[in-house]
């Protein structure tokens, strides 16, 4: 667990605070991470192409930029969460999705890519649902985080397929990712997650191509 979000008996400016930091983390610092390695650690980089270096280096931006959205979403709904058991489960996953940050950041910069303009952008608008879906109740939260990790699953596992054989690093980290997402959605589920309506999964889907469009870009 993140220093910070560890005390539960902080008054409401301290979290304000503690959000606002955790928001300049993600945006233009350092993560907090776990103390797990990264996936790739070890793994020679593979004889890429200019091209493919470019196109593998936006494809782990939006990745990046997928993540950003991912730590709003989490930390909006643990702002507004009514059990304490379901903010602690929001803040252990948005430490793992911390983890998937810095190693797509580092990722970038291996294959000289950079990061997205758009992030602060999206880390409004994904903070303000979160805290959103939050208010709805503990259950919509819940199938919130199934839905949406349900969707990053299917767009990890398009990504792993547009990637070369010889991109050994980036498969490693992306099949991390994938495992991880598919984890949170199970811990949503068991937790008592709401099934979402029809019309707000195909709203989510909508979002995530304009996202994932608009990064592949800027």
């Amino acid at each position: 667990m993140s220093e910070g979000r560890e005390g539960r008996g902080c008054s409401p400016l301290d979290r304000l605070v503690m959000e606002l930091d955790g928001a300049l983390r993600t945006l233009h610092g350092r993560p907090r991470v776990s103390e797990r390695p990264p996936p790739d650690q070890g793994l020679e980089e593979g004889a890429l192409t200019p091209a493919q270096r470019d196109h593998i280096a936006r494809l782990m931006r939006i990745n990046h930029s997928g993540e950003v959205c991912a730590q709003a979403l989490y930390q909006g709904q643990a702002l507004t969460a009514q059990l304490p058991t379901v903010r602690a489960q929001m803040e252990r996953a948005a430490v793992e999705e911390s983890d998937h940050l810095a190693w797509c950041e580092r990722r970038i910069q291996e294959l000289g890519g950079r990061k997205s303009l758009l992030n602060p952008l999206w880390y409004v608008g994904s903070l303000s649902l979160g805290a959103a879906a939050g208010l709805a109740g503990d259950r919509w939260s819940l199938g919130f985080v199934a839905e949406t990790e349900r969707q990053v699953e299917a767009h990890l596992t398009d990504h792993l397929a547009q990637l070369p054989e010889e991109d050994h690093k980036s498969r490693a980290v992306l099949q991390q990712m994938r495992e991880d997402e598919g984890a949170h959605a199970r811990a949503a589920v068991a937790g008592g997650a709401a099934h979402l309506p029809l019309p707000l999964r195909l709203a989510m889907k909508f979002s995530a191509k304009l996202m994932t469009t608009s990064v592949y870009r800027l």
